[in-house]
This record gives C-alpha cells, sequence and structure tokens, in this order.
C-alpha cells in the first residue's frame, strides 16, 4: 500500500488508511501552516519527520494516552514534589519552551518551520506551553496542541532533575480542574509509560476524538499564569 502525498487542500485521508508499517505513516508532502497542523489535529493526525525528509504525517495504532485519574506519581517523585523550589507557569514563553525541545537529541525533528507552525498555532490560541523555572531560569517545560478538551502533547524538555515530569503533573490538574477529558501521548515511551500513559486501540482513541473535539474547556485554561504543585 502507498501512502498519500499531500496537495493544497488541507484535506487528510482517514487515519485507517495508516500503513501498519512504518506504524501509523498516513500521508506526506504539504506544508507545516497553522491551518494544515489545525486540520491534522482535529482528525487525530500528527507529523513528525527527519531534518532531510518532507513532512510526513502519522495516526498511529495502538494510540498512547492518558486517561484522568491515572497518573502515576511514584514515592521518589511525590517526595520530590513535595520539597521541589521549582515554580510552573502557563503560557508563559511558548517560543523558549519550543527552541528547547528542538535542542534535545530526540527533538531533531522539530525544524524550524515546524516551530514557526506551532508558533502561529499559539498565537491563534491552539497550542500551549507548560514552563518550569528555577528562581528566573527556563529548567523544563513542555507544549503541545488543545482540541476541545483533548490535550496533545508534543514534546517536552528537562534541564534539572524531575522538571518535564513536574511541569506535567502540575498541567495534569490544571487541564482537569478546567474540563479536560483526556491525554494524547501519541507513541508510548519509558518517560509517559512510567506517568501511567498506556496504548488503546486507534479506533477507540478516535471515538474519544470526535466526542471530545465538540467540547469546550471552562474558560481561564490557556491565561498566562503561575500553577500550584
Amino acid at each position: 500500500m502507498s501512502i498519500a502525498q499531500l496537495d493544497n487542500s488541507y484535506e487528510f485521508p482517514h487515519p485507517t488508511n495508516a500503513l501498519a508499517e512504518p506504524n501509523g505513516l498516513l500521508a506526506f508532502g504539504g506544508d507545516l501552516s497553522a491551518e494544515r497542523l489545525q486540520v491534522a489535529y482535529y482528525e487525530g493526525i500528527f507529523p513528525w519527520y527527519s531534518p532531510d525528509e518532507p513532512p510526513l504525517w502519522w495516526s498511529p495504532d495502538p494510540r498512547a494516552v492518558l486517561i484522568p485519574g491515572e497518573l502515576h506519581t511514584g514515592r521518589t517523585l511525590r517526595r520530590f514534589i513535595r520539597k521541589h523550589s521549582y515554580q510552573i507557569t502557563v503560557n508563559y514563553a511558548f517560543d523558549d519552551v519550543i527552541y528547547n525541545c528542538a535542542q534535545r537529541q530526540e527533538g531533531t525533528w522539530i525544524v524550524p518551520d515546524v516551530q514557526k507552525g506551532y508558533q502561529t498555532l499559539h498565537k491563534e490560541g491552539l497550542a500551549h506551553s507548560i514552563e518550569v523555572w528555577y528562581g528566573h531560569q527556563l529548567v523544563g517545560g513542555l507544549y503541545g496542541v488543545c482540541v476541545g478538551t483533548l490535550f496533545c502533547g508534543e514534546s517536552m524538555f528537562s534541564k534539572m532533575e524531575n522538571a518535564s515530569k513536574c511541569a506535567f503533573v502540575a498541567f495534569y490538574y490544571h487541564f482537569l480542574r478546567h474540563g479536560g477529558q483526556l491525554f494524547d501521548c501519541q507513541v508510548l515511551n519509558h518517560h509517559t509509560e512510567s506517568l501511567g500513559a498506556k496504548n488503546i486501540p486507534r479506533d477507540k482513541f478516535l471515538q474519544h476524538l470526535y466526542q471530545l473535539r465538540r467540547q469546550s474547556l471552562q474558560s481561564g485554561c490557556w491565561s498566562v499564569q503561575r500553577l500550584d504543585l
């Protein structure tokens, strides 16, 4: 089976047309405009590719998610959180967060065009960041895209112990307080699995998406603010 090449219409094939190997590869080409990114996330699709490749678009099966009530914070992390001296904010330094995510070895796919697309999404109120500060220094954070009451996590970084985990834990409770329903972790890895993420079938994820994308968070979720941890 071949994969589709995107044109200028911003239309994607249905996620069930994605390849089984490599798992979830659905289409290639197109641009990283805010309009295309918005359509992609609305349909359960995300970009990921190497700097020497055209944009590749994915919808893997299974899909990694974190379900409310299933966050796992082990004893060591809970002890760290009780003693922490981090300060955590929302949407205070989006550009700095995505830049730092791109500097990680695993973040080499976050090329300038990718950064620009998500920065535009942020200006339109669709992409968001969580920042972790040690004094005046940005030491960790994460960013992603909100679709209704679903948050699609994209990348995170950490320059000090447990900084990205603290960012996620603080954001987890903040998101739920404002009506959030599900966290999309895309592909399961050691970091997200340690926080309680698990795989579910893609069709089940899409069922959640189609329901949650029609819902709205309570006001104030994405205003610039400090979070408690």
